[in-house]
């Protein structure tokens, strides 16, 4: 068999809002773009795709991404940069959590909690 590959999708209101949320508050760079409509932000190994294709589906998104130990622990002060807004929450282990302007969760697992 070979590798699996997933791209996840998270539905918003405002493509272009989303993008440059993901790329100027997160570090993200925009890879394509389908109009107005959908298009996809990279960083990394991590792909997203933002749409906003489906309304009733806006903000209703949660995405794990998985961090070294060091990026972890860098996450609070790069966020404080950059003005974005984050909590703590639980998750079987601890997980920060941030919200895009749609209301999608992104959550960020401690990589050194059992669990995480």
């Amino acid at each position: 068999m070979g590798k699996w590959y997933a791209r996840p999708v998270l539905f918003v209101a405002d493509v272009q809002r989303a993008v440059d949320f993901y790329v100027g508050k997160l570090g993200f760079t925009e890879k394509w773009r389908f109009g107005d409509e959908v298009a996809q932000v990279d960083r990394d190994e991590c792909e997203i795709i933002v749409s906003s294709q489906r309304p009733p589906k806006t903000g209703m998104g949660m995405l794990f991404v998985e961090l070294t130990a060091a990026d972890f622990k860098a996450l609070p002060d790069a966020f404080a940069a950059n003005g974005v807004a984050f909590t703590h929450g639980q998750w079987g282990y601890p997980v920060l959590i941030v919200d895009d302007p749609d209301g999608n969760q992104l959550f960020f697992p401690d990589p050194e909690s059992p669990g995480g």
